[in-house]
Formats: C-alpha cells, sequence, structure tokens
C-alpha cells in the first residue's frame, strides 16, 4: 500500500445540532481551534478567536 494509516490530524472536541449546527475541531499538529458552522447543504470555517481577537492555542493537543 502507498500510504499508511496514520492518526486523525483534526479531532471534533465539541458538536451541537443536526442540519444545523456547530463544530469546534483541534489541529492536532498545531493545536489551533477552529470553528465549524453549517445550515442544510452549507457551512463555514474560520479560526476560533478569543475575546481579545487571538486564535485560540491550546498546546497541550500538540503531538511532539
Amino acid at each position: 500500500m502507498m500510504f499508511k494509516k496514520s492518526e486523525e490530524r483534526f479531532k471534533t472536541i465539541y458538536k451541537e445540532g443536526a442540519m444545523d449546527g456547530t463544530k469546534i475541531i483541534v489541529d492536532t499538529q498545531t493545536g489551533v481551534h477552529y470553528l465549524y458552522t453549517w445550515s442544510g447543504y452549507s457551512g463555514g470555517l474560520t479560526p476560533l478567536l478569543d475575546s481579545s481577537g487571538n486564535v485560540i492555542v491550546q498546546t497541550d493537543y500538540k503531538e511532539q
């Protein structure tokens, strides 16, 4: 096989809703949190920001 299976890079840490909803996804290599929202067949993704406008990075999610 040309590619070997690796650990999932992105992990969902929060989810609500079904046809309309929200997820918070963490990149396990960088620790950056992303907010994904959807409604029916459309959706959007953006880095999650704190109250100061800085990207949320959780260092304990980073893989060594």
